[in-house]
């Protein structure tokens, strides 16, 4: 990934004939460097690289032309800042030996033993400049900022609520033949007048020998490639972007056939797939008032309920006079939601009931917070979750109709939920569309899993997501019915909008424009 201030003449004159993605969706977008399947293995660039990532995975830097003033210094520290993060072990951000050492041991001593001569590499941050003047100033300067900035892990509670209830997740598998051979593969994203080369390509280079010798590919993949010129409303879409190089062109679409898409595998219990509330990162000097409100906000209850609850163990004679005064006096103590400040912005600390975790932290719609990682602080995010807390103070709101239902905020970067799709700016089958949010709801025996989004239509390729989830649960136009033992699971995803009138026809069943109108959503035809 290459970040350059005035970018368009060097991509015509360096990059001619490859395809170029110049925009990147929104500033979370570098999170996903911690996924598994991420590609990016290089960052290149500017000053936009120190800040809105948090990755454990970079362990050489090399600093180019940099310079030894104030904001040079500030930006090389801040970057090497990041590039010192390690993961050896899923969750764990100490190194191999501290966590072997531990009491109670975090790593048991077979793992130890078999790659403790193997991590040390991968726990050390190798730095390399151009500058040697500059890198002589960082260091000198290394020591004296280490004592100056802290950062803790701040852990919030699943909610006990949600152990009482089974909250199904899909899990996928690799299916067992490439998309060449698949029936319900995605199209593959072209430009009209790259289709137009490609089929002019197709019947120049006639001989089949002379295309298996120019793109080092097997004869089944060449079939499909000439069936895909022939008939192309089957295998393409036409919103792809310029290429104008036939070869490039065909390799990419090889390349693509040669790919193995996901399918469904089964549906389990959520374990540890949502964990971004276990590792919320929080860089202040002493985060002893933010803990304290946590703990507070984590401890309410219903207070019409508990009292309630109260006043039956009372006259059971179940508590005693003075257990019965306590219970009402804690009561009295208890908030459903706390506000901290720092710099001048504030953080929200709130108790959701039917939150998968409690409590929820949220910023205001139009803060970003640099102080604190993994918390919601998206504005589409914040406005949805403010949205629906209003809608569900309603007596007569469509939830009530359940008899039971929970729901959490998704993390990009380090939980497991998704929908597999196919991606064209990456030409990768198995890209993975995180939504925002999960819902479960059960009535009866029917239960319903939803993924809600709510970055709105301008969001870049939701399109393509949304024939991801098409291809796994819809049989002709209507949702699959999926049975988990005697319960029957129906599995949705709805996008979430301010502008429902911009959302094209055929995909206008999948939005919503209110929350009163997100579960009318899921009977829609």
């Amino acid at each position: 990934m290459i970040k350059i201030g005035d970018i368009s003449g060097w991509l015509k004159d360096e990059l001619a004939g490859y395809e170029v993605n110049e925009r990147f969706e929104d500033d979370t977008y570098f999170e996903g460097l911690n996924a598994d399947d991420s590609e990016i293995n290089i960052l290149m660039g500017s000053r936009s690289f120190y800040e809105g990532w948090d990755s454990n995975r970079p362990n050489v830097i090399n600093f180019i032309n940099i310079g030894t003033g104030t904001d040079a210094k500030k930006f090389i520290l801040q970057s090497v800042g990041r590039g010192v993060r390690i993961q050896p072990v899923r969750g764990k951000r100490k190194r191999l030996l501290a966590l072997h050492n531990a009491v109670p041991r975090e790593v048991d001593d077979t793992l130890f033993e078999t790659i403790k001569d193997k991590v040390q590499p991968l726990e050390t941050l190798f730095i390399f400049g151009t500058n040697r003047k500059a890198l002589k100033t960082v260091i000198e300067h290394l020591d004296d900022e280490g004592g100056k900035g802290k950062e803790y892990q701040l852990s919030l509670f699943v909610n006990e609520e949600a152990k009482k209830h089974k909250l199904l997740i899909p899990v996928y598998r690799y299916a067992e033949r490439p998309l060449a051979a698949s029936r319900d593969m995605a199209k593959f994203s072209i430009e009209n007048q790259d289709l137009a080369l490609l089929q002019k390509y197709a019947e120049y280079v006639s001989d089949d020998r002379v295309m298996l010798a120019l793109h080092e590919t097997q004869p089944d993949r060449i079939a499909v490639l000439r069936q895909s010129a022939a008939t192309p409303d089957v295998y393409y879409t036409r919103d792809g972007k310029r290429l104008g190089n036939a070869s490039l062109l065909v390799n990419r679409i090889l390349d693509y056939f040669d790919q193995v898409p996901q399918e469904l595998d089964k549906l389990k219990p959520v374990e540890n797939e949502i964990r971004h509330f276990e590792q919320v990162r929080v860089a202040l000097e002493d985060i002893t008032e933010l803990q304290g409100k946590v703990n507070l906000v984590r401890e309410y209850t219903d207070p019409t309920a508990t009292e309630a609850g109260l006043d039956e163990q009372f006259a059971r004679g179940e508590i005693s006079k003075t257990e019965y005064k306590t219970g009402i006096k804690k009561l009295a103590t208890m908030v459903h939601e706390q506000e901290f400040q720092y710099g001048g912005k504030r953080l929200k600390i709130r108790h959701a009931a039917n939150h998968y975790y409690i409590p929820l932290m949220l910023t205001g719609e139009a803060e970003r917070l640099d102080y604190i990682k993994h918390i919601v602080q998206e504005g589409s995010e914040v406005k949805f979750l403010n949205k629906l807390e209003a809608y569900l103070a309603k007596a007569s709101n469509q939830f009530a109709k359940f008899d039971w239902w929970m729901f959490s905020k998704l993390d990009e970067s380090l939980d497991d939920i998704y929908i597999p799709y196919y991606d064209p700016t990456s030409n990768r089958a198995a890209a993975r569309f995180k939504p925002d949010f999960i819902f479960w709801l059960q009535k009866g025996n029917n239960y319903h899993i939803i993924f809600v989004d709510p970055k709105g239509v301008q969001n870049i390729g939701w399109t393509h997501k949304l024939e991801g989830y098409r291809r796994l649960f819809e049989d002709k136009g209507s949702t699959r019915t999926i049975l988990h033992g005697k319960t029957v699971v129906h599995i949705d995803a709805l996008l979430y909008t301010d502008t429902l009138s911009q959302v094209p026809a055929d995909y206008r069943r999948y939005w919503f424009d209110s929350i009163e109108g997100m579960i009318p959503c899921l009977f829609k035809g």
